[in-house]
C-alpha cells in the first residue's frame, strides 16, 4: 500500500500535468503597445503598477530556426543529433540558459528597464531564477570580460524595437531547446519589437564561425500575461520533470547523476 506521502505526490503530479494540459487562456483583444512619457514603447504594462510577465508563444518551429536554414558545420550537426537522443540539456538540471532560450520557459520573464541607470535587466521566473544584465549607456563590449551563460549584453533602442547585441558565452549551455551547439565565438543579436499590449516579436540572428558556416536568423512570439509577477521558485522542488535529469531507463547514456559538469 502506497504511504500517504507517495500519494501525496502522486496527486502533486496529476495536478501538474492537469494544469500543463489546460488551454491557454483567453486574453482580452489586444489594444495598442503601452507607451511612455515620451512616446516610446515599453515592454511591461501602462504604468508601474499594472503587472505582468511575458511568456513564449508555443507552437514554434523548435529549435530556434528551421533546420534547413541552419548552415551547420560537420561537427556541430553531428553533436545536434546526438542531443536529440541523449537530451542532457542543462537547463533541465537547473543551469542558467542564455540567449533565445532564456525565452522559452513556461513561466516567461519580467523586463526591468532602469533609465537613471541605463541599465535593463531580464529576470527568469521559472528554471536557474536568474537575472540578465543589458547595458543601455552606449558602451562597447570590453576585451578582457568573464565569459558567462549569458554572455555580455549592449542594448539600445531603434523606433520601438529593443536591439540587444551579446559576446563573451561559454559553452555549457543551450541557446535553445533542441540543442543548437555554439562555441566562445558566439556572437547574437535580438530583436524585440512590442506590435501591440499582448505581442513582442523576438527575432534572433546567430554569429558562431566556430560552429556554422554562415549567420542565420530565427525568432518567435511572446505573449503578455496581465497581472502575473515573479514569484519564488526553487527549481529542484517538486520537479516532475525527472527523466530530462537523470533519464528514463538511463539506456542510451549515464544519467544517474543529476550534477552536469
Amino acid at each position: 500500500m502506497k504511504t500517504l506521502v507517495q500519494l501525496g505526490a502522486a496527486l502533486l503530479a496529476l495536478a501538474a500535468v492537469h494544469t500543463l494540459a489546460q488551454p491557454p487562456r483567453q486574453q482580452a483583444p489586444s489594444g495598442p503597445a503601452p507607451r511612455n512619457e515620451a512616446g516610446r514603447v515599453v515592454l511591461g504594462g501602462a504604468t508601474p503598477l499594472d503587472r505582468g510577465v511575458w511568456t513564449p508563444v508555443f507552437g514554434i518551429r523548435d529549435p530556434v530556426a528551421p533546420l534547413e536554414v541552419v548552415p551547420f558545420q560537420d561537427w556541430s550537426r553531428a553533436l545536434y543529433d546526438t542531443r536529440q537522443v541523449h537530451e542532457l540539456e542543462p537547463h533541465a538540471r537547473c543551469k542558467a540558459s542564455g540567449l533565445a532560450r532564456q525565452f522559452l520557459t513556461p513561466y516567461g520573464v519580467e523586463f526591468l528597464e532602469l533609465p537613471e541607470l541605463q541599465q535593463l535587466y531580464i529576470f527568469d521566473i521559472g528554471g536557474p531564477h536568474t537575472y540578465r544584465t543589458v547595458y543601455m549607456d552606449g558602451r562597447s563590449h570590453p576585451t578582457d570580460f568573464e565569459p558567462t551563460n549569458y554572455g555580455h549584453s549592449i542594448g539600445w533602442w531603434e523606433g520601438d524595437t529593443l536591439v540587444i547585441d551579446s559576446v563573451g558565452f561559454v559553452e555549457d549551455f543551450w541557446f535553445g531547446r533542441r540543442g543548437l551547439p555554439h562555441t566562445n565565438m558566439l556572437h547574437a543579436v535580438e530583436r524585440f519589437t512590442r506590435t501591440n499590449m499582448n505581442t513582442i516579436e523576438y527575432r534572433i540572428t546567430i554569429d558562431d564561425p566556430g560552429a556554422y558556416t554562415g549567420q542565420f536568423t530565427g525568432g518567435f512570439n511572446l505573449r503578455w500575461n496581465p497581472g502575473d509577477e515573479l514569484f519564488e521558485y526553487i527549481c529542484q522542488q517538486a520537479n516532475y520533470a525527472d527523466e530530462l535529469m537523470v533519464g528514463e531507463g538511463a539506456s542510451s547514456v549515464d544519467r544517474s547523476s543529476p550534477i552536469v559538469p
